[in-house]
């Protein structure tokens, strides 16, 4: 079984650039073909993989000017990049990993993150809710022909893997998929965390810095509460967010592995105010033993217990709102049953979404699947 990996872009550490990772130990000998690959803006495990770019990659430095260029030529670099010579191309994707060039006899499975969000739900990006009049029209324009050629090259997947029901029912959606869609949660690498007896005063946020993120939310609301935050993470609203910042707020970017864990595990609990279809960073905490405050809608209704008569057996506080007043009234509720978390609860709570139990079943899928299709092959020829 010939495979390739294909992921989107390589080029920031965000948890479907994780899930990619774990492909590749799923599959160590599989290279990687992606639009682009800048080794010091992603994980440094990527050094060790086989990665091939497209032609792209020697204009695109950074994830800004690669989402720049997107329209029209990462749309055609990523048409050109050629896996034809695979019988299985397993794609992580959020955007243009499923645009590759593959055989008709090979078998694609799609490990869908998120439908792409710009094309489909553009009202999550500042850049379409703040244009206007022509800049709206041909936004709506450029959308338009997005999604023609995003809902095309869905087609040609053989099969969809979602990292949650809901957005099964997405992709089942968007892209009229009739075949089964199997739900594999993504994993966390509990491996990289650990449990201190000994956390810190600060709260923290690890995320990139883009808007509907929503940590200007965090900002705003521990520069009134006057708490220790510390922000992990850079992106296009790094700037803005920053300037907002009063003193008790600290940035982080460019952080070690090891330096990461020890930044989990020093914190009070993890703030995770944004809508995400899952998230990987809050089940991050968890390994650390630590309790996330969260904005109650979306993936974290999965991967998290919400507190309520017994914080004990409990890895979160959600608020409603995805307001200010909101997530403060939660941080202070948080402070009355702060110490009723059990660490070790927690990370056993993390421990089942572990990066091994994720590997064991994509290997499975992948492989049953294969056979299937060489069965299918081999009865259509005779």
């Amino acid at each position: 079984m010939r495979i390739a990996l294909v992921h989107d872009s390589l080029m920031c550490r965000g948890g479907a650039e994780q899930v990619t990772l774990s492909f590749h130990r799923a599959f160590p000998e599989a290279p990687i073909y992606t639009l682009c690959y800048q080794s010091d803006l992603t994980f440094p495990e990527f050094k060790q993989c086989t990665i091939h770019t497209s032609w792209l990659q020697h204009f695109a430095k950074t994830d800004a000017v690669m989402k720049r260029l997107y329209f029209p030529f990462g749309i055609v670099a990523m048409h050109q990049l050629d896996v034809t010579q695979y019988d299985v191309v397993l794609i992580s994707s959020t955007h243009c990993g499923k645009y590759i060039k593959v055989s008709k006899n090979a078998l694609v499975i799609n490990y869908s993150h998120a439908a792409f969000r710009l094309v489909w739900e553009p009202e999550s990006y500042a850049q379409y809710v703040n244009s206007q009049a022509i800049k709206r029209k041909v936004f709506d324009l450029v959308l338009a022909q997005l999604r023609s050629v995003d809902f095309k090259a869905a087609q040609r997947t053989d099969y969809f893997i979602c990292n949650t029901e809901r957005m099964a029912n997405q992709v089942r959606g968007f892209y009229k998929i009739k075949k089964p869609i199997e739900v594999i949660y993504p994993p966390v690498n509990t491996t990289n965390f650990y449990v201190s007896n000994n956390p810190k005063k600060y709260f923290l946020v690890v995320s990139r810095l883009e808007y509907y993120k929503r940590v200007d939310l965090v900002i705003e609301a521990f520069n009134r509460l006057g708490y220790s935050l510390v922000v992990v993470g850079k992106g296009v609203q790094a700037e803005e967010i920053k300037a907002k910042a009063n003193n008790n707020i600290v940035f982080k970017s460019g952080v070690s592995k090891e330096e990461l864990a020890e930044i989990y595990a020093g914190c009070r609990a993890f703030i995770f105010p944004q809508y995400e279809d899952y998230g990987i960073t809050p089940l991050e905490a968890n390994a650390a033993g630590r309790p996330v405050i969260a904005y109650g809608k979306g993936g974290v209704l999965t991967t998290q217990i919400p507190a309520s008569d017994n914080p004990a057996e409990a890895t979160a506080l959600f608020f409603e709102e995805q307001t200010v007043d909101d997530l403060i009234a939660a941080v202070r509720q948080f402070e009355k049953i702060e110490d009723q978390f059990d660490s070790g609860f927690i990370r056993s709570h993390a421990e089942t979404f572990d990066e091994e139990v994720f590997i064991n079943k994509i290997r499975q899928f992948v492989n049953e699947k294969y056979q299937q299709s060489r069965k299918q092959q081999v009865a259509a020829i005779k």
